[in-house]
């Protein structure tokens, strides 16, 4: 079992930053997969972000070039630097962790532990 634990949501002005931070504890020797999502109300989860062996990422377009995904294994946490944020990055934010061997992905399909997930609300 996988535990995941979200930090650093909240409001934030239009165009500011927030990090926000995903602690994993558990059997995390085969997560090589880590990913963030949100969820906005009436919306569909949606992936943000993926990072895969601590190197590779991947981004949804909508996201690309304001958001980045690092992890820390030494910490087993993985971040999310969000920058630029804009009204419609407003939602829930889930960090997932994928024993996938398949590589990155933005597929919820692909994960196997969900996190309870942090709010993040960006006013105009």
């Amino acid at each position: 079992q996988v535990q995941l634990v979200e930090s650093g949501g909240g409001s934030v002005q239009t165009g500011g930053s927030r990090r926000l931070s995903c602690a994993a504890s558990g059997d995390t020797g085969n997560m090589r997969l880590m990913g963030w999502f949100r969820q906005a109300p009436g919306k569909e989860r949606e992936g943000v972000a993926a990072i895969w062996n601590s190197l590779a990422t991947y981004y949804a377009d909508s996201v690309k070039s304001r958001f980045t995904i690092s992890q820390d294994n030494a910490k087993k946490t993985v971040y999310l630097q969000m920058n630029s944020l804009k009204p419609e990055d407003t939602a829930m934010y889930y960090c997932a962790a994928s024993a996938s061997r398949g590589g990155l992905s933005l597929r919820a399909y692909d994960y196997n532990y969900w996190g309870q997930g942090t709010q993040v609300t960006v006013s105009s």
